[in-house]
């Protein structure tokens, strides 16, 4: 599991997966997420626009991100 430091609130999850080079584009990120390819806090979400805050744990092909936050 990696996780990945955000100095925001928190970050939308099509951007999550672009950041963390999980998919290579925002395109990419946003069809995955569409195809029902994401889970968050191991549910899957199909809304490319969905809040990720601190302490969630992201998962696509496998590899899992949680996020964190520190000021």
């Amino acid at each position: 599991m990696e996780e990945i430091n955000i100095k925001t609130d928190f970050i939308k999850l099509d951007a999550l997966l672009k950041y963390s080079a999980l998919t290579g584009t925002g395109g990419e990120a946003k069809q995955v997420i569409l195809d029902g390819l994401v889970s968050v806090n191991g549910e899957v979400c199909t809304m490319r626009g969905k809040k990720i805050h601190s302490g969630d744990m992201v998962e696509f092909e496998g590899q899992k991100i949680r996020v964190i936050h520190e000021d």
